[in-house]
């Protein structure tokens, strides 16, 4: 019995003397630190410490930036197995459900909308036409509208949505009227911008537009079953998140947020992935067929987000699992896009 404990005595300490000597090195790859400093990675290339690999549904940067090179304003995002859709859907004829898993492969996607001063950019070096310049003609909300142009305008109202306007001269150059000018708005989400436009824009930059599972895993931050990229509450702390509409709808928005119309590119940080106005500000093109079957001209592509003219009374798609659709060529003041690309 003495020769057993002892010889248990002598295991624990041998033990004991191993962890001492070995877990610095092999257990601590840093997940608990988000601002981990390793400049040197070749000593630990495809050694990775993925977060991911402590549940399937993990969805973490995991240091990636530390690992791979980086691009300019995008942020890379671990590839996995992710939710997207719910299983409560507030607008059941949007398709929002099920709640279903999708695998995605590593991507990076833009930390902000595309900017005006981003897509001026792309018109100076293509002499790029956007449909609604061809057209002649954009979507523009009636707070932009006089009264008495409101009046001349009544019968190019959208029927089912009478606040909306088709206007003569409204493009992304005039976003908010004939008489507009973007010289002010340079960090401002481009508008009036088709998905058409948007693919031409992405494809000059040397990127794509993201997919519809690729924008919501981008859009909820890591996070599972919760409705917006920071968690449940609208308004953590008591502070706007999000560019959205305040007051009654469509009259009277009381701008609570800072912002009556669209907001910088920038001003709102919503998760940990360091993605900006992923809801509200603007809706955003997604590269995905509405109806997977459609093979018109001219077919329907879903797009994500809301805009500032969302208000939960009519219009709660500013949560990362509603979904809407709007033809290939259409354009409106409160359309736009962020690019991505593959990792």
């Amino acid at each position: 019995m003495a020769t057993l404990l002892v010889k248990m005595t002598t295991i624990t300490i041998l033990l004991f003397i191993w962890i001492i000597l070995f877990n610095d090195v092999t257990s601590d790859c840093g997940c608990q630190k988000f601002d981990r400093k390793t400049t040197d990675t070749r000593s630990i290339s495809g050694q990775v410490c993925q977060k991911r690999a402590q549940g399937a549904h993990s969805h973490y940067r995991d240091y990636y930036g530390e690992l791979e090179p980086k691009i300019a304003d995008m942020s890379l995002l671990p590839g996995g197995t992710v939710y997207m859709g719910t299983d409560k859907p507030h607008f059941p004829a949007d398709r929002e459900g099920p709640e279903r898993q999708v695998k995605l492969k590593d991507f990076y996607i833009d930390k902000y909308e595309v900017s005006n001063e981003a897509f001026a950019k792309f018109v100076l070096h293509t002499n790029y036409t956007t449909e609604a310049e061809r057209y002649g003609d954009s979507f523009l909300f009636k707070s932009l509208l006089s009264p008495s142009e409101q009046k001349n305008l009544e019968d190019f109202r959208v029927a089912s949505a009478v606040w909306w306007y088709k206007v003569a001269g409204v493009n992304w150059r005039r976003p908010n009227g004939v008489d507009s000018n973007i010289d002010h708005l340079g960090r401002h989400p481009v508008v009036h911008v088709s998905w058409r436009d948007a693919v031409e824009y992405c494809k000059w930059a040397g990127k794509r537009l993201p997919s519809e599972a690729e924008w919501e895993a981008a859009c909820r931050g890591g996070k599972e079953h919760k409705l917006f990229p920071w968690g449940n509450k609208l308004m953590p702390r008591n502070e706007h998140w999000l560019n959205i509409w305040q007051g009654d709808f469509p009259d009277g928005n009381l701008a609570e947020d800072g912002f009556e119309y669209t907001s910088p590119v920038d001003a709102f940080r919503q998760n940990m992935y360091d993605l900006h106005n992923m809801v509200g500000n603007v809706w955003e093109w997604t590269a995905d067929l509405w109806d997977v079957n459609d093979v018109s001209d001219n077919p329907n592509r879903v797009k994500k987000g809301g805009s500032y003219l969302c208000h939960k009374s009519y219009c709660y798609r500013y949560r990362c699992a509603a979904r809407s659709q709007n033809t290939e060529d259409s354009s409106a003041g409160n359309l736009g896009f962020r690019c991505a690309k593959n990792a």
